[in-house]
């Protein structure tokens, strides 16, 4: 309770700050604020998923004015991955796997929200270039030779399945002119390790700014110190866990042996 509390207070606080900084000093160029509610996401043996608060202000030049107010693009992306993808097919009536292709530096998580639809913020080829939007990723292939689209696809897919991408349109609220929110669900499987927060500020379509946030997902608790055992010393984790699956079922056979 105290912990929320104190966010709470100072995500008010920072909103507070921008808005009277920015009453007090005008600024010649367009820019950009931004934070998140925490920069570390521990993950317990109970951790059931949780929601990640990010925020900022904006505040757009002069010479930028218009009807549109600006755009805000929010991209969270987790630790890149080498992934092996594999098609099956059905060969003398069994399903084997009959090609495979490998990703190299694939997130593992990949979260948009945007205040409204990104086809309408920016123009396609910025939209691929900034790689924003998970059908935009386009992953790298060690033969770059091979038709790696379906397989690319398929990655998307089950990463949506897992809850692990997601692209969530008018997710980013504006609280006034200058102040937005947005939150991320941050799922239960979400995998450990060293994540970004990008922010991305587009006026009539141009890139007027962007910024980045660290985020680190670790492992605390027993679960973090069975993880670093596991990962040390994987010969002797492997061997622990065979002797107390053969405990555990010497126990249960012991219980309900009939006499």
């Amino acid at each position: 309770m105290f912990s929320t509390v104190r966010k709470l207070t100072t995500n008010v606080a920072f909103f507070c700050a921008i808005a009277l900084g920015w009453t007090t000093h005008g600024q010649a160029q367009s820019s950009l604020v931004t934070d998140i509610s925490s920069h570390l996401i521990s993950v317990t043996s109970d951790f059931t998923g949780t929601e990640l608060l990010l925020f900022g202000a904006i505040q757009i030049a002069d010479e930028e004015e218009g009807p549109n107010r600006g755009d805000v693009l929010v991209v969270v992306r987790g630790p890149e991955k080498n992934v092996i993808v594999r098609r099956k097919a059905r060969v003398a009536g069994i399903w084997v796997n009959t090609e495979a292709l490998e990703f190299e530096r694939v997130p593992s998580f990949y979260a948009l929200a945007s205040n409204r639809p990104v086809e309408e913020i920016a123009a396609p080829d910025v939209l691929n270039r900034l790689r924003i939007g998970p059908s935009r990723l386009r992953f790298r292939v060690a033969k770059s030779e091979q038709v790696s689209l379906p397989f690319e696809e398929a990655i998307v897919r089950q990463k949506s399945r897992e809850n692990l991408y997601s692209d969530q349109e008018t997710a980013v609220y504006f609280l006034g002119d200058t102040l937005f929110r947005t939150t991320i669900a941050i799922p239960a499987n979400v995998p450990v390790g060293d994540y970004i927060a990008e922010f991305y500020l587009f006026k009539d379509g141009e890139l007027l700014g962007a910024q980045s946030s660290p985020l680190f997902i670790k492992k605390s608790g027993l679960g973090r110190q069975i993880y670093d055992f596991a990962y040390d010393y994987p010969a002797l984790y492997g061997i622990a866990a065979i002797i107390v699956a053969l405990i555990a079922g010497w126990l249960a056979s012991a219980i309900f042996r009939k006499e």
